[in-house]
């Protein structure tokens, strides 16, 4: 489990297919205090750390996992937006996010507000049930309040400050760009009660 607040940009420095599944090997600053098997979010994709070195470590994302997030895309050299796991006793300073991604939304938007920056992403209409203007989303692997929603265009939109936006690869997003999305669990668990019934 994580919270959506990134700790820090890892680089892409390696990619390689292996049967169906891609093995993508990541430089970061915390290498020291990984663990093989250990948990990492990475765009907001929980993957697990498969092997390591002294200055790197690689995971395994398998075909489903490809097909349904913005990964297949990664390029070497890439920033990646990474999160260990959730510690007992931490705080929860963004909300709970699982690294079970749902899918991918598309920035059809990208404003400069002189001092933050909006983005509007489009998505599946199917999708529009777990969005509430102030509620909350993981984009990437970070976690966002949502300012607005357009329901009627499955469109919503998000308000991003300037720290974000330097430390995280959300300033990387351009129209048109794929983004991971992880909608709010309770969200989903709610729309799943309502259908039961």
């Amino acid at each position: 489990m994580f919270t959506g607040i990134i700790e820090q940009l890892g680089k892409v420095e390696n990619l390689t297919l292996n049967k169906s599944n891609m093995l993508i090997t990541v430089k970061c600053e915390f290498i020291d205090d990984l663990n093989i098997n250990q948990s990492i979010s990475h765009n907001g994709i929980c993957l697990s750390v498969h092997e390591m070195t002294d200055t790197n470590y690689t995971v395994c994302a398998v075909k489903e996992t490809l097909q349904k997030t913005n990964l297949k895309f990664l390029k070497k050299g890439e920033n990646i937006n990474l999160e260990r796991c959730l510690a007992v006793g931490d705080r929860i300073d963004g909300h709970i996010v699982q690294g079970h991604v749902d899918g991918t939304v598309k920035c059809i938007e990208k404003k400069d507000l002189n001092g933050s920056w909006k983005l509007t992403f489009e998505q599946k209409s199917e999708y529009n049930k777990y969005v509430i203007t102030k509620g909350s989303v993981a984009l990437n692997g970070i976690s966002l309040t949502i300012s607005d929603i357009n329901p009627s265009n499955n469109r919503f939109s998000v308000d991003i400050i300037p720290y974000t936006y330097d430390n995280t690869n959300i300033k990387d997003v351009l129209e048109e760009s794929l983004v991971n999305v992880e909608y709010d669990i309770f969200a989903k668990q709610i729309a799943h009660l309502q259908q039961l019934s």
